[in-house]
């Protein structure tokens, strides 16, 4: 079976705000999945994937909702982003904003991963779903891509909209796709390759509108730690650098340095671990960029 990995609370209490507000009970869900208890954990909390995932699926037989993704999106706060929420609220721009997404987004989940493409004219957001039962992932889609539109508008206080957004799910019924192009603003296109959101560029200059008042320096520092004690059950060193470098290389740069930065490690240190595993630094690069190629 797939390892699902983790899902913060952050990420399940913005469905449970669309429970309540659609008035269903989720108590015995809850308690079923045995989740009861993690609901009252902070934000930083986890819970595994699979567990996850069956809420997901439970609550989309509970809602009987054919758009519950685009409709659960309308829940986002910025404390559905966990740490990464607070990272992005201290952006000087959407498009530096948006450069955080690959790198610390496991803060909140392992639900998926992100994607940059670059033209010269624009910037695409592409989004993996990593989990596997087939009757949830368009929800998963719709949700994360949603909630990224709603909360990028709430960072800069504009109305500011994507030139497009293309899903792979089927074209719907014509009163469902104006309710996708009410909420994203934009043309929506179906039946697509790949599920992401097209930005112009003139778009990535537009200012935050300040939120975070942390020190930046204290925050950073405990996101990297955050981050660094995320891993797989059974996940080695290896494995977990080669995730971080291919994030890194989204933004052209993957350095040792940074690598050992958001590891709280020095390049000693770790190069000592990764001798211990059998493989270098230069290796596990060289292994990331292969994939992406």
């Amino acid at each position: 079976m797939k390892h699902l990995g983790f899902a913060s609370i952050a990420a399940l209490k913005q469905y449970l705000r669309y429970a309540d507000a659609k008035r269903i009970d989720t108590v015995d869900l809850l308690a079923d999945l045995k989740l009861t208890n993690n609901v009252e954990q902070s934000e930083e909390g986890r819970i595994s994937g699979q567990q996850f995932q069956q809420f997901l699926t439970s609550l989309l037989h509970l809602s009987n909702d054919p758009i519950m993704g685009l409709s659960s999106a309308l829940y986002v706060q910025s404390h559905s982003y966990n740490l990464l929420g607070a990272l992005i609220e201290q952006s000087e721009t959407l498009g530096q904003a948006i450069s955080r997404i690959p790198l610390f987004e496991r803060l909140v989940g392992d639900m998926g991963t992100t994607e940059i493409q670059r033209t010269e004219s624009h910037l695409a957001l592409v989004w993996h779903c990593n989990y596997t039962t087939s009757l949830i992932v368009p929800h998963m889609i719709d949700n994360v891509l949603a909630s990224w539109t709603l909360f990028a508008r709430w960072l800069t206080n504009s109305k500011a909209s994507a030139s497009g957004v293309y899903l792979t799910r089927p074209k719907p019924a014509h009163s469902i796709q104006q309710t996708y192009e009410q909420v994203f603003s934009a043309p929506v296109f179906f039946d697509q390759t790949s599920n992401r959101i097209e930005l112009s560029n003139e778009l990535l200059r537009i200012p935050l509108v300040s939120k975070q008042h942390s020190p930046k320096s204290s925050l950073e520092g405990k996101v990297r730690t955050s981050l660094s004690q995320l891993k797989f059950d059974g996940e080695t060193l290896k494995d977990q650098i080669l995730r971080s470098v291919k994030a890194h290389l989204q933004l052209g740069i993957a350095s040792k340095e940074l690598i050992c930065q958001e590891f709280n490690t020095s390049t000693r240190h770790l190069q000592r671990q990764l001798d211990a595993e059998g493989t270098s630094y230069r290796e596990i690069l060289r292994k990331a960029r292969e994939e992406r190629a």
